[in-house]
């Protein structure tokens, strides 16, 4: 067992150090509350296709400035059962994600609560675990995923504004979207630099641009989506 002092440290680095395992509990599929916090807690949705002996496909999804788990849980909830996948979605502690507002940590570390309690209700598939976001949202996905290469095999972000990785582990494969009319996050000082960075240091990226303003349109989501379950990566998963 790590001390609280160690899980701090890891928390403002924005290390995360849950990671899939066998489940040591049995939990009903449907959508249900985390039930971790009393305000600011998130939810879990688990398709009705869920098996215990067959890993699923887990995303953890980021709602953007000012938004809360419900709807960032919206955003992929209609296309879950389609691909089979485990959706679980957060609130940030306060009104938007931490290093957004300043550095790592409070938001780290209820992310890796919500991560724990998931991995030890329901096998997930260790090559099929994703972050995805909008807006913000997609800006602290792009952060944390970087960072926490070695978790999520996937990044999927809606709309990112920037990234602030706190370090780079792994090369997990990246999904960016962005509508060329979008007025809140513009465009070329956001998305289309981001892409040009992360090319540069050699990440496996499908970029997509839209003719559209600040939103996910339901063919992007589903295009993510697809890019996502067909594009695993080989790693072993030991129960």
């Amino acid at each position: 067992m790590e001390s609280s002092k160690q899980v701090d440290s890891r928390a403002t680095e924005g290390r995360l150090l849950s990671r899939p395992t066998q489940p040591t509990t049995t939990a009903l599929t449907g959508l249900h509350p985390l039930g971790l916090d009393g305000q600011r807690d998130g939810f879990v949705y688990v398709p009705e296709t869920y098996q215990a002996d067959q890993p699923a496909p887990l995303v953890l999804i980021l709602h953007g400035a000012g938004g809360d788990a419900e709807g960032a849980l919206k955003i992929l909830y209609h296309l879950a059962i389609r691909f089979g996948t485990i959706l679980l979605a957060v609130d940030s502690r306060q009104q938007t994600w931490d290093i957004i507002r300043g550095g790592y940590g409070p938001d780290i570390a209820f992310i890796d609560r919500a991560l724990a309690q998931t991995f030890s209700h329901y096998a997930i598939a260790p090559n099929q675990v994703a972050i995805a976001g909008f807006s913000d949202g997609a800006s602290y996905a792009l952060s944390v995923g970087i960072t926490n290469g070695d978790l999520f095999n996937h990044i999927i972000a809606f709309s990112p504004g920037f990234m602030a990785p706190g370090s780079q582990s792994g090369k997990p494969r990246l999904f960016i979207s962005h509508g060329k009319l979008d007025t809140v996050l513009p465009i070329e000082r956001c998305s289309r630099r981001i892409v040009q960075q992360l090319k540069q240091a050699g990440y496996d990226l499908e970029y997509c641009e839209f003719n559209g303003l600040h939103t996910v349109p339901t063919a992007i989501a589903e295009r993510a989506m697809e890019w996502f379950t067909q594009s695993a990566p080989d790693k072993a998963f030991h129960l």
